[in-house]
């Protein structure tokens, strides 16, 4: 191979390797912002949440004052009769309200950077089927790239092997 190949043999590689590693660069940024805008979305919801559930909390207190006191004027001669039964339904009304409560939050995901892992799986594929071993099949270098180091096969158990989930 003649040195002025070589050269830009070198050439080639540095540029290569330079836009790969900007490609993550870039991934990894688009990943950060993604999550960050989607975070500072949940914490704006959940601000106004608190505050809405405040307010609504401060009037369902009077309102249930008002419906035990209503109790007592118009069905019992003892207002203790009025507060438990409101107490009785509160209790009702919190214990289905937690079983909801678990159940969203079962249903519910943690925020994942969807379009990073979207683009990443693009430029995978791009990738492997611009080099021709989409299959799986590991990439064969061109003649005389890599003579001088032979490739070294998965070793049992590592990387690369039969199974292997990434």
């Amino acid at each position: 191979m003649a040195p002025d190949d070589q050269s830009t043999l070198a050439e080639a590689l540095h540029e290569i390797t330079e836009r790969a590693t900007l490609i993550v660069r870039e991934e990894i940024e688009l990943a950060r912002v993604e999550i960050e805008v989607k975070v500072k979305s949940l914490v704006r919801g959940a601000v106004i949440g608190a505050a809405a559930g405040f307010f609504a909390l401060m009037g369902l207190t009077i309102l249930l004052h008002g419906i035990s006191w209503f109790f007592y004027l118009n069905v019992f001669d003892d207002p203790f009769w009025g507060f438990l039964i409101v107490a009785g339904l509160l209790f009702v009304v919190g214990a289905l309200a937690g079983w909801l409560a678990a159940k969203a939050f079962k249903a519910g995901s943690p925020p994942t950077p969807e379009m990073a892992i979207d683009e990443a799986k693009l430029i995978r594929e791009t990738v492997e089927a611009s080099a021709g071993f989409g299959d799986g099949a590991p990439a064969q270098p061109p003649a005389g790239v890599g003579a001088a180091v032979p490739a070294r096969p998965p070793e049992a158990g590592g990387p690369g092997r039969a199974g292997d989930e990434r």
